[in-house]
């Protein structure tokens, strides 16, 4: 078994402790392209590299839905606990060779989830006017930055189950993925996050909208994203922020 290949089957253990939060993801859309490692390290903060599949780093664009977000031992809040997200992610290693993920953005449409995820977890949240249409097998996602005029579309038909993604492929190197980084002035956060595999399924795509990469001040691909992928679901357990160690 190939030494990364062991990193994210370690990271997908619970880990110790308790949890802060639980969560409910639920309709996830993994839209991925390929990215020159080299133009990934330069976004990158200090004490993080570019993880590549095959000499290549990937930058991944997921909508979705949260559902019951609340603290631990807290009862969700129907006006606060339920919203939408979409975050442009990549890929990375530490220092010691964690695996995990570095989110350029993530736009919610609950200004109260906003300012909780930025304050406790240093995350880049940014507030956004969002919907989700759900259709039989058919999903039409939008979003629109505060403060922004572009409204983003991803719209999609959600096909057949593949279960659980396979030992050693791409898919498995991108979304078997327990941990995050994030930074706050200048000190390197990481934190763990842990749910069941995803039961992984097709997707057709009908419209969708790299614009998310401009925004964040990346170049915006030309091309449809190589790799597509969808979960229906995933019941989350957040765990404390902690300081990475130099």
């Amino acid at each position: 078994m190939e030494r990364w290949v062991r990193h994210q089957l370690l990271e997908r253990q619970c880990p110790p402790g308790a949890p802060v939060m639980f969560q409910q993801w639920r309709g996830l859309l993994f839209l991925h392209w390929p990215v020159a490692p080299d133009a990934v390290q330069k976004t990158l903060p200090e004490g993080l590299q570019a993880d590549i599949f095959e000499d290549r780093a990937w930058i991944g664009i997921v909508p979705f839905s949260m559902k019951a977000v609340r603290p631990a031992g807290v009862v969700p809040f129907p006006f606060i606990s339920n919203f939408l997200e979409l975050n442009l992610r990549t890929y990375v290693l530490d220092r010691t060779g964690k695996p995990g993920i570095w989110f350029y953005s993530l736009d919610a449409n609950q200004p109260i989830a906003v300012w909780i995820a930025r304050f406790f977890f240093a995350l880049p949240y940014q507030h956004a006017i969002m919907s989700e249409a759900i259709k039989g097998n058919e999903v039409k996602f939008r979003s629109r930055r505060r403060n922004t005029s572009r409204r983003l579309t991803y719209q999609y038909r959600v096909g057949n189950p593949l279960g659980e993604a396979r030992l050693g492929t791409l898919e498995f190197f991108l979304v078997e993925r327990y941990r995050l980084f994030s930074a706050r002035k200048g000190q390197l956060l990481t934190g763990r996050v842990y749910h069941s595999p995803y039961s992984l399924r097709t997707v057709e795509l009908l419209t969708i909208d790299p614009h998310l990469f401009a925004l964040d001040g990346l170049t915006e691909p030309v091309t449809p994203p190589e790799h597509v992928i969808s979960a229906p679901f995933a019941d989350v357990s957040v765990y404390p922020m902690q300081r990475v160690e130099d």
